[in-house]
């Protein structure tokens, strides 16, 4: 077997477990959960078969010669609606696993945009304005998923470092499109390292990232399978640094709220005057029987 036939076989089984795992997660309404990750598969079960009908268009010559232009702007466009799509999947999944603590979920949602703004801002600041169109569009949309691609490692490392915390199981679905993800981000980093040195191994690149792709899609359609098991509730003592935290949080931001300082023992002298009044009010009663 030849390694074009190789990989049209495995570009089929792709678009078959993406087939799969979308009909499974519109079938669990996983969409009212996440519903970027149902827009991320909608475009890409969408987008799949004309990328490859314009594709062997292209190889045969099937159609007119605007059939490569046609292709470049299509899977372009999927390319960087993907990356922006990616970045909304991280916050929903970010959200979902600090669902328990209302205050640190808001409050790191907000520093995961600023983040991500500024992982982008970095990213396209270095980009050279020399390049041609076409390749100043790809030079854009790789920085873009480059960006997006540290943010699901970073998440994952969150996840795997908060479990149990979090009360969070490997078997829950959160967890599971965090890990799929990661494995895809991971495969993106190693093959553009290897490929940057030696180009001559671009078919065996090509067939590392597109295995690791077909393993991700396999895991998501066993979790979305599986039944998924009931999140244990989060409990913890009243003293808790993260529980004092999450009530911080939930303050930062909104209008009217009290907040109580303490003064520490022997700090100011208004300290003494008022405990000896309190002593004062408590003999009055005993002074007058």
């Amino acid at each position: 077997m030849s390694s074009q036939t190789a990989m049209s076989l495995m570009c089929v089984v792709e678009f078959a477990l993406w087939a799969v795992f979308g009909l499974l997660f519109w079938t669990r309404k996983l969409h009212r959960r996440f519903p970027a990750m149902g827009i991320y598969l909608a475009l890409h079960i969408a987008a799949f078969p004309v990328l490859l009908i314009l594709l062997y268009g292209q190889t045969w010559h099937w159609f007119s010669a605007y059939c490569n232009l046609i292709y470049f702007i299509v899977y372009w466009a999927v390319y960087i609606a993907s990356a922006v799509l990616l970045f909304f999947i991280c916050v929903e999944v970010f959200q979902s696993a600090l669902s328990a603590f209302s205050g640190l979920q808001r409050l790191g949602t907000l520093a995961f945009r600023w983040a991500a703004l500024a992982s982008v801002i970095l990213s396209l600041s270095t980009l050279s304005l020399e390049h041609s169109r076409t390749l100043l569009i790809a030079d854009v949309a790789f920085r873009l998923m480059r960006s997006v691609s540290i943010l699901e490692l970073c998440l994952l490392a969150f996840l795997c470092l908060s479990m149990n915390t979090l009360r969070l199981s490997a078997r829950s679905m959160t967890f599971g499109i965090a890990l799929g993800f990661g494995l895809m981000s991971s495969s993106d980093f190693i093959v553009g390292s290897f490929w940057s040195r030696n180009t001559s191994l671009m078919d065996a690149f090509q067939f590392v990232t597109e295995s690791l792709i077909l393993v991700s899609l396999g895991m998501w359609v066993t979790y979305c399978a599986l039944p998924e098991p009931v999140r244990q509730p989060v409990l913890l003592p009243l003293n808790s640094t993260l529980l004092r935290w999450n009530e911080i949080a939930s303050a930062l931001g909104h209008t009217g709220t009290q907040v109580v300082v303490q003064q520490p023992a022997g700090g100011f002298f208004l300290t003494d005057a008022e405990r000896t009044v309190e002593e004062l009010l408590a003999q009055t009663p005993q002074s007058r029987e």
